[in-house]
């Protein structure tokens, strides 16, 4: 006899499996940081990487103008009702954010050039044109 436990999950003969599919929030999430790629390069910026993987942390943008490096953490909702897109980088997220871009900078940095941390807040508004707001230095490496 089979011990009890989770009903099973095997697929009916024939169908195939379903295909993989990014849930509806981070399809928002991938739409927030392509708006947010795009509206820096509009503005003169040179968009470094994304999704970056630096120090065991994802950056969601590298951007570069001048001598100068942003760290940009791209927050999008749907709406406010979770609050303000750029609350939700706290105290922890910044700690996290500040290690990533201590190891991007250790392994690509050169003398001279500048860091910053920028949030870019994004919301889609009803009339389904895209709001951002780009809070240039947001938080400092000593904020955490």
């Amino acid at each position: 006899m089979r011990a009890p436990g989770p009903p099973s999950r095997r697929r009916e003969a024939g169908r195939p499996a379903p295909a993989p599919h990014p849930s509806a929030r981070r399809a928002l999430g991938i739409e927030g940081e392509a708006r947010a790629a795009a509206w820096l390069e509009a503005r003169g910026w040179r968009v470094l990487g994304r999704n970056v993987r630096a120090g065991g942390v994802e950056l969601d943008l590298v951007a570069a103008r001048g001598g100068l490096v942003a760290f940009v953490e791209v927050k999008t909702r749907a709406s406010r009702s979770a609050g303000p897109p750029a609350e939700a980088v706290d105290a922890r997220k910044r700690a996290r954010l500040v290690c990533g871009a201590a190891a991007w900078l250790a392994a690509h940095g050169r003398p001279g050039l500048r860091a910053r941390f920028d949030v870019i807040a994004c919301e889609p508004g009803p009339d389904g044109a895209w709001r951002l707001e780009h809070l240039e230095g947001a938080f400092d490496a000593g904020d955490r």
